[in-house]
């Protein structure tokens, strides 16, 4: 039997059907949560091959630190985990982090083993914040955000130019 197909797709924000699709799933997936406001940031949505939406996720820069990135939401529905979606919701988002050359992301797990160790795989580590945000038994992450060969090879580019002969 053949693993199914997903295609994430970053919404826009401006349409009101996207932030309906994304209220909806919040609701379905995450019914004990209030639902995160989807008016900011950067939001993608997962469709299963039939063109239902199936999972989220949503990235926000920090209200502490400008150059890092909050993992402020995601959820993937019951009957469509266990196919990595989750890890691929992780790894768009660190890739929108590159762009927009933040350091670090950070974001909070609580009495949730498959998102953690969906972070630890995508290369999240535990940390201890100085001011921790969530609730009292949640864990902390961040990731260390690396310049993908693009950004590395301009960076590289600009330090040549300015050494002077």
């Amino acid at each position: 039997m053949e693993a199914p197909k997903f295609k994430i797709k970053k919404v826009d924000l401006r349409v009101p059907a996207n932030q309906t699709i994304l209220a909806f799933l919040q609701k379905k997936i995450l019914p004990e949560d209030t639902p995160y406001q989807t008016d900011r940031g950067h939001w993608w949505v997962a469709y299963a091959e039939c063109g239902k939406p199936v999972g989220f996720a949503g990235l926000v820069r920090s209200t502490r630190w400008t150059d890092t990135g909050y993992l402020c939401r995601a959820g993937v529905l019951d009957g469509f985990t266990g196919h990595g979606l989750q890890k691929r919701l992780i790894k768009v988002r660190q890739a929108q982090a590159r762009k927009l050359n933040w350091n670090w992301l950070i974001t909070d797990t609580t009495n949730n083993p498959p998102s953690a160790n969906s972070l630890i795989s995508c290369g999240f580590r535990v940390y201890t914040p100085g001011n921790p945000w969530s609730f009292k038994n949640a864990i902390y992450w961040k990731y260390k955000v690396q310049p993908d060969a693009i950004q590395r090879r301009e960076h590289k580019k600009k330090e040549t130019s300015r050494v002077q002969p």
